[in-house]
Formats: C-alpha cells, sequence, structure tokens
C-alpha cells in the first residue's frame, strides 16, 4: 500500500468517525426535543408523516418506517387514544386501512412542528447555506454512489438521499 493509498484510507476512516459523531449527536438532539411533546421518535414519524404526505395505508407507513405490523397496530391505537388519527377502511379491501389525522392531530402538528423545524435550523445553524448545499450534494454522491455499486440503482434525481 502507498503512503498516498493509506493516507486515503485513514481519511476515509476518520470521515466515518466524525459523520457517526455528528449524526449521533444531531438526532439525540432531535429526539430530546420531539420527547419534549410528550412524543416518542415512532409516534412523531408517523404524525410527521401523515401531516406533510396526507393519508396512507398503515402498512406503507409500517414499512416506511420498518416498524414491525405488531408495533405499528400498537403505536396506532396510542395515537387514535389521544385523538391524533383515525382509521378509515379502503373501500373494496376490508383487509387494508389507511391512517389520517384528525383536526386536533392537524391542530396539534401545526403548533409543534414549526418549533421542530426551528430545533432542525439551530442544529444546523453552524453550516452556511453554501456549506449545506455542497454537503447535501456530497452525501448524495456518496450515497448513490454505493447502491449503484452494489447494484440498487434507483432514479438519481429523487431525494431519497
Amino acid at each position: 500500500m502507498t503512503g498516498r493509498d493509506a493516507e486515503g484510507k485513514a481519511l476515509d476512516l476518520r470521515l466515518i468517525r466524525v459523520m457517526r459523531n455528528m449524526v449521533k449527536v444531531l438526532y439525540e438532539n432531535l429526539e430530546r426535543d420531539i420527547n419534549s411533546y410528550g412524543l416518542s421518535l415512532e409516534t412523531f414519524l408517523i404524525l410527521e408523516f401523515l401531516y406533510n404526505k396526507g393519508p396512507h395505508p398503515i402498512q406503507k407507513i409500517s414499512d416506511a418506517f420498518s416498524i414491525p405490523s405488531g408495533s405499528i397496530t400498537h403505536v396506532v391505537d396510542k395515537l387514535e387514544k389521544k385523538g391524533f388519527v383515525k382509521r378509515l377502511p379502503i373501500p373494496g379491501d376490508r383487509r387494508k386501512t389507511n391512517l389520517t389525522l384528525t383536526g386536533e392531530g392537524r391542530s396539534y402538528f401545526d403548533h409543534i412542528f414549526p418549533k421542530h423545524v426551528q430545533t432542525i435550523s439551530d442544529n444546523l445553524s453552524f453550516a452556511t447555506d453554501e456549506e449545506k448545499l455542497e454537503l447535501i450534494v456530497l452525501l448524495k454522491k456518496i450515497g448513490y454512489g454505493i447502491r449503484n455499486r452494489e447494484g440498487n440503482a434507483k432514479n438519481n434525481e429523487s431525494d431519497s438521499f
């Protein structure tokens, strides 16, 4: 292994450690913010999904967040008990149910979501807008490169990364 190759690998390892530590600190802070509203991460993710994407089948929500079917039922039951969501039958398929925000759920999220977005902005305020744009491009480049190399190529124009 040449000196440059060894330096590159050492830099890769350093980058991974820095990214891992930054993501850990960021997500711990965001989860504390979510918990301050009396919500678990799973309940917040579901409410935010419905808030921004509208009604969806419970199974699709379960798949989107890798929440097992038994757990999603429990989480939805808790949200329903709080009056934040309701189940809507899907016409023509009695086995499937859409989940939607109630008026109370929308009102609650209208109140907390801007505060959460501010917390995100506060956490990312240490970088300029230009640096954030550069970081988005670089992270997507790495993410799509890994996905494509593994043969899981998807549309590179989507914002999945």
